[in-house]
């Protein structure tokens, strides 16, 4: 199969607040009150969260179906931890992103704990986002001026 691409694109509302088009479909990203936002949609790191979890419940389903498990429902529980003392340009030797996240999977099935153990594992092998969070991806950024401003 050959590559497929995927993009994003959108303007912000606000200084917090951001709405992306992904295809069809409208993505509000915003942070609470206490971030200086208007709590109109996830933050940037929930979504990232969210995204993962959506990944994993994919593959999850997916490689079951190819190892013989009946998946039923798959349960997904993830939190992370970052300092946002680098976000907020406050001086710290913490990076900006999640210094850990916590993963939980609770699949309903009638499967063993060994079955599992390799389903969980090929999962984790096969899914982009977890591809993503773990492996440097290079990130290509180019500045292009809006014209429409003017500038003094």
């Amino acid at each position: 199969m050959s590559k497929v691409t995927f993009s994003v694109s959108g303007k912000n509302e606000s200084p917090a607040k951001f709405v992306a088009k992904a295809r069809n479909f409208k993505i509000v990203i915003d942070e609470p009150l206490n971030l200086g936002g208007t709590d109109e949609g996830p933050n940037p790191v929930e979504y990232l969260l969210a995204s993962y979890a959506g990944c994993l419940n994919v593959l999850g389903h997916i490689v079951a179906k190819e190892q013989g498990i009946d998946l039923l429902s798959l349960e997904i529980e993830l939190e992370g931890d970052l300092d946002p003392d680098k976000i907020f340009g406050k001086p710290t030797d913490a990076r900006p992103g999640y210094q850990e996240i916590r993963l939980k999977l609770k699949p309903e099935c009638t499967a063993s704990e060994e079955a599992l153990d390799q389903w969980v594992k090929e999962v984790e092998s096969r899914c982009p986002v977890n591809d993503n969070l773990l492996n440097s991806t290079p990130i290509s950024v180019r500045v292009e001026k809006n014209i429409g401003i003017s500038s003094n």
